[in-house]
């Protein structure tokens, strides 16, 4: 029974899709990283401006943070396969197709953006505010709060929320992949589903598992090392 699954595994396993397997895996981890990367360029800054502008913050102004809070709020509740398809005439606009992975990159960004931004407001909140009055007390500006005391504080909690949108995104990865996403997800679906090439289903899954904790475990290893607490 064994040399008959390992018959029928060498069989469908053949060069030409070991090499599509390569290429989606790199597909897979170009769309969550560079979705990662936008994500974190926008998000850190709206995240920080939704936590300074609450009550008592150094920037406290209540309009401007309920308003924050409604949009990360809203942008967190949208299902990322209703957001796929919401977004297909500006991911159009943007990148000119809504095919391929390029194109699955617009949504994965958007999808996380408030999603990294709500992580970065919560990481903000577990700073002692005593520390603040202490570096006002000693006439530090806002800028300076903000880039000495607030950012290296919230470093390694940070860094979990990146660990954290990262292995979400590489999730959303495999279902962008179900509209012509590329990546693993597509690989699955079309040579997987579609032809019923059981193996390459299970190597797919396999991979983003492997993937995801090892994200994970670099995450962890990274936010031990920044923690000086």
């Amino acid at each position: 029974m064994f040399d008959q699954l390992w018959a029928d595994f060498t069989q469908e396993m053949s060069p030409r899709i070991w090499e599509l397997v390569g290429l989606s895996t790199l597909e897979t981890l170009y769309m969550g990283f560079t979705a990662t990367v936008f994500a974190i360029v926008v998000g850190l800054p709206i995240g920080f401006l939704a936590f300074l502008t609450g009550k008592g913050e150094i920037l406290e102004h209540r309009r401007a943070h309920q308003v924050l809070n409604v949009i990360i709020n809203i942008g967190r509740s949208v299902p990322f396969i209703i957001l796929l398809i919401i977004l297909l005439p500006f991911t159009r606009l943007v990148v000119g197709t809504t095919l391929g992975t390029t194109a699955a990159i617009v949504p994965l960004s958007v999808s996380a953006i408030p999603f990294f931004a709500r992580l970065t407001s919560n990481a903000l909140l577990e700073i002692p505010s005593g520390l603040t009055e202490a570096a006002k007390s000693m006439g530090a500006t806002n800028w300076q709060i903000v880039t000495k005391y607030y950012l290296p504080e919230s470093i390694p909690i940070l860094i979990n929320g990146i660990t954290l949108t990262l292995v979400a995104l590489i999730g959303y990865s495999a279902m962008a992949g179900a509209v012509g996403g590329g990546g693993l997800g597509n690989l699955a679906i079309t040579y997987g589903e579609h032809r019923n090439m059981i193996y390459v289903k299970w190597i797919a899954t396999i991979i983003i598992v492997l993937i995801v904790m090892l994200s994970q475990k670099l995450g962890d290893y990274l936010a031990e090392r920044f923690d000086h607490r």
